[in-house]
């Protein structure tokens, strides 16, 4: 599945170890991880990113940082979540383009009221008394992910959102933890691109298709899972095109209903582009055509529309009028022009 989440009752560092190793991140006190990411109005992959900090050395623009910054007091310590923080936290908020969790205690902790499965510590940054900026990590055994920082607007010239992950990875190296993950990527949204530019010289990449970490120097546009699913679908429309087969290639609203708490164990359909002929729908499924970069194949697919939301995305490139759910994988192959050929033989045994 492209999108999963998981809700453990407890995570030991090794455990949490395992699924950082896997592009998993942590949210609230559930654990997911997603390939996907929807902004205004368009998706995207995500890539998921990690420095091998044993071979990591400090770069120019960490001895620039942290000189420039060394006018400010900084303290590591466990995560405590304080009114100065949510403060200040409010005040970076206003600056984004983007609606974040409603809280730090929300982004971190959600609504437990029992101990955080997670071991998480703290980054702050004072200018005199005044916090000017924060950021927090969790910690396993041998390895760290980043999981927010936020900072004052005003000191925005400091670059103190990437100081404070600096401040992290001397941190857990200075620990002996093997890896830092700092979230991921997003190509096409430059909002993300920023995390490219720490310690490149040892970052790597979660390539999707081989689920193996690589060096960020060799990815390539074929790392990029939803620009691959949607040229592989535009040369199967083409080909339809041809046989006056009317198609729409469209984006899916849903494609991380996995995500959701009360619908996680559902298995639904979670990829975020599909092809699919408007006029074969019937017995209430429709026949898609999907491109899977995990396993480099074409699938057609039957899906049945299982539940229909309150509203709807006004888009027309996008498809949102049901969640949908794979009832059956009837074929999968290896180029168009194969998947074409097997299409039109199933709809023409349907006629």
């Amino acid at each position: 599945m492209f999108a999963q989440s998981h809700s453990p009752k407890q995570l030991t560092p090794q455990a949490l170890d395992a699924y950082l190793t896997l592009g998993w991140f942590r949210m609230g006190q559930t654990i997911f991880t997603t390939n996907f990411v929807h902004f205004k109005n368009e998706m995207y992959s995500t890539i998921w990113l990690r420095v091998l900090l044993n071979e990591y050395l400090p770069d120019r623009a960490q001895i620039k940082l942290c000189k420039q910054n060394s006018i400010f007091r900084t303290t590591i310590q466990p995560a405590v979540i304080n009114s100065d923080k949510e403060e200040l936290y409010l005040r970076y908020q206003q600056s984004l383009s983007f609606q974040p969790s409603e809280s730090l205690q929300q982004l971190l902790f959600g609504k437990i009221t029992t101990p955080s499965i997670y071991d998480t510590y703290e980054v702050t940054v004072h200018d005199g008394d005044q916090l000017i900026a924060c950021g927090f990590f969790d910690v396993g055994e041998t390895s760290a992910a980043g999981i927010t920082s936020v900072y004052d607007p005003a000191y925005k010239k400091y670059s103190l959102g990437k100081y404070l992950i600096y401040l992290k990875m001397l941190y857990c190296q200075n620990r002996k933890l093997r890896y830092f993950y700092p979230g991921y990527f997003v190509p096409g949204y430059s909002f993300f691109d920023y995390k490219l530019t720490i310690g490149r010289a040892v970052l790597q990449f979660l390539q999707l298709n081989t689920q193996q970490w690589r060096g960020i120097d060799n990815f390539s546009q074929e790392d990029i899972p939803r620009q691959v699913m949607n040229d592989k679908l535009i040369s199967v429309q083409k080909l339809l095109t041809y046989s006056n087969l009317e198609s729409s290639i469209v984006k899916y609203e849903y494609f991380d209903a996995n995500l959701i708490p009360d619908l996680k164990d559902s298995e639904l359909f979670d990829f975020p582009v599909f092809l699919f002929c408007p006029s074969h729908f019937e017995d209430g499924f429709y026949l898609i055509i999907v491109y899977d970069v995990r396993d480099v194949s074409y699938k057609i697919l039957i899906c049945l529309p299982i539940w229909q939301p309150d509203t709807t995305n006004p888009d027309t490139s996008f498809y949102s009028s049901y969640y949908l759910k794979i009832m059956q994988e009837i074929v999968t192959k290896r180029t168009a022009e194969e998947v074409v050929l097997f299409y039109f033989r199933l709809i023409k045994d349907k006629t």
